[in-house]
């Protein structure tokens, strides 16, 4: 008797991977292009004034210099590059959802990502702490609560590393929402470790946090 050519398991386990592999190879050209463009001040200098061309496309959603002004659009500036190359990624591959990016980001090229993710990651960001007493009282519980839990990943001053955003200075009604996705387990947005560290928190709990970290510099 013959042997099959294609074992089902292997068959089934190939589809599996496959999505992870393209994942993981469109990520390493991403990187890989970024540090080339960041060892070489040349290349850095012409990938600023490209990105610079291709975020005023951008800021139809982001804002002017990655600063936005919708909830559901989170600021880019001051924003760490491979992070925001990995996000790029995941959106092409539907693992990060929204029709509209999936699509823009699929036409775009390997340098326009680099060169717009290192123009947004040099825009300057305002912190932006509220005066008002009960503002500034709800932030003081969310303080209490980032250094206890966020802080082990996002640092103590919020500003990331690698893979770990900033989250400094973003805009509160995004980080609500944000946080709310991930606590509720939602499509959109989906990440086993944050799930994790948000699945206990309340509403009250991310309003605090959200108002902490908008207001950090």
């Amino acid at each position: 008797m013959r042997r099959a050519l294609f074992n089902p398991f292997f068959l089934a386990l190939a589809a599996l991977l496959a999505p992870a592999l393209c994942y993981a190879q469109g990520d390493s050209a991403l990187r890989t292009r970024l540090r080339q463009v960041e060892a070489d001040p040349a290349l850095s200098a012409a990938a600023l004034k490209a990105g610079a061309k291709t975020a005023e496309f951008c800021a139809n959603c982001h804002g002017r210099n990655g600063q936005s002004l919708t909830a559901d659009t989170p600021h880019l500036a001051a924003q760490l590059p491979a992070y925001m190359l990995t996000q790029m990624q995941l959106f092409i591959e539907g693992r990060r959802r929204h029709e509209f990016m999936q699509g823009l980001l699929k036409a775009m090229s390997v340098d326009e990502k680099v060169n717009v993710a290192l123009y947004f990651s040099r825009q300057p960001l305002a912190a932006q702490a509220s005066s008002d007493p009960t503002h500034m009282e709800l932030a003081a519980h969310g303080k209490r609560y980032y250094d206890q839990i966020c802080f082990r990943c996002h640092g103590a001053q919020g500003r990331g590393a690698d893979q770990v955003p900033r989250i400094a200075g973003q805009q509160e009604a995004y980080m609500k929402l944000t946080l709310k996705r991930y606590r509720d387990g939602s499509a959109v947005r989906a990440d086993p470790m944050m799930a994790e560290s948000t699945r206990l928190m309340s509403d009250a709990d991310i309003d605090a946090v959200a108002a902490h970290v908008a207001g950090m510099k």
